[in-house]
């Protein structure tokens, strides 16, 4: 049902017990991160390196977070915590679709006149 407006069709107790699936389904808040990974090849400049010809070293991956009215910013990734900075993005961009489900939940009960 994430991201497909077909909660009209669905019974009251239906909406109700959907939602609240999605409640006890909510990822872990402390782990949450807000962004896109970037993955960047860097030439060193070094005279004869084979980073002059080739891709560059790396890859060296990047946390690019974005927010309104700031420039965007860039925090280096070390490699022993890309795994978990990746599942904290999916965590953030899981708990955005839920929420937006349980909205859409929540204004099909308010359209019928249900207290939330």
């Amino acid at each position: 049902m994430t991201g497909q407006n077909t909660s009209s069709g669905l019974s009251t107790a239906s909406l109700k017990q959907r939602r609240n699936l999605l409640l006890k389904r909510i990822p872990p808040l402390t782990h949450l991160l807000r962004g896109s990974i970037i993955k960047q090849f860097k030439r060193c400049g070094k005279p004869g390196c084979k980073c002059a010809t080739g891709k560059g070293h790396g890859p060296k991956y990047y946390l690019s977070v974005s927010l309104p009215g700031v420039r965007p910013k860039l925090e280096y990734i070390p490699n022993a915590f890309l795994e978990q900075v990746e599942s904290s993005l999916a965590d953030f961009r899981l708990l955005r679709e839920m929420i937006e489900e349980i909205c859409t939940i929540n204004l099909e009960l308010l359209h019928r006149r249900i207290r939330l």
